[in-house]
């Protein structure tokens, strides 16, 4: 992928809560905005990133479905999706988190004016791809193939990096990525494949129907 993003936390402007990392979205009185994992992507990151999150710091898959249904516990509703989540958190202001893409910030800043949400890096996060591929059954009936094949690899140029960069979406060039401190902080990153084995073996174990959500969140 040439760009990646992250799950983070996005808190009410001084973040009044003192929410720092997983462990405090567990606390009891806190509310947190998640979009529903079988509908979204961005749910499927958070739910993947919060059971992630015990395992890298040594826990058992047990003690990770026990957090993670402490976390559901604290999830008034589950949003359809992103747009949804965002808006349930800042128009319609329940909750006292929404964990969403990193990438998120800069729109949310731009829709709903800078100073709304403090944004919250945890010490553990999921790395979320942005895959792209030229599809050559498509360009070959057009005949676009030159095209889409120098755009893909525009994405990867240095211009490519930056304009991801300024658009809060980390690029795969460690160089550009440096180049912004302040708005992409050090989280310790954990693929999909290293603790899932694939997104194909997490949907199946984790989303399909039966699977551990649906046992965590019947149990809520």
């Amino acid at each position: 992928s040439p760009t990646t993003s992250t799950m983070l936390f996005l808190t009410r402007n001084g973040n009044p809560k003192g929410i720092k990392d997983w462990d405090d979205l567990i606390k009891p009185g806190i509310q947190v905005i998640v979009v529903n994992p079988k509908t979204g992507g961005n749910g499927r990151m958070t739910y993947l990133a919060a059971w992630g999150y015990v395992k890298k710091k040594g826990g058992t898959d047990a003690q990770a479905a026990e957090f993670v249904g402490k976390l559901y516990k604290n999830v008034p509703v589950l949003a359809k999706g992103g747009r949804d989540a965002t808006t349930i958190f800042l128009q319609r202001n329940l909750g006292d988190v929404l964990i969403t893409f990193e990438s998120e910030v800069i729109s949310v800043d731009q829709e709903f004016g800078t100073g709304k949400v403090d944004a919250i890096h945890p010490s553990i996060s999921i790395v979320t791809e942005n895959p792209v591929a030229v599809v050559e059954r498509t360009v070959n009936k057009k005949g676009t193939g030159d095209l889409a094949r120098a755009y893909l690899n525009y994405l990867y140029s240095d211009e490519g990096q930056e304009i991801a960069a300024k658009h809060s979406i980390r690029p795969s060039n460690p160089a550009i990525l440096k180049k912004y401190p302040n708005v992409f902080k050090p989280i310790q990153l954990f693929t999909v494949n290293e603790v899932f084995g694939s997104l194909g073996e997490a949907q199946k174990v984790h989303f399909n129907d039966g699977g551990q959500f649906d046992k965590l969140y019947t149990l809520k």
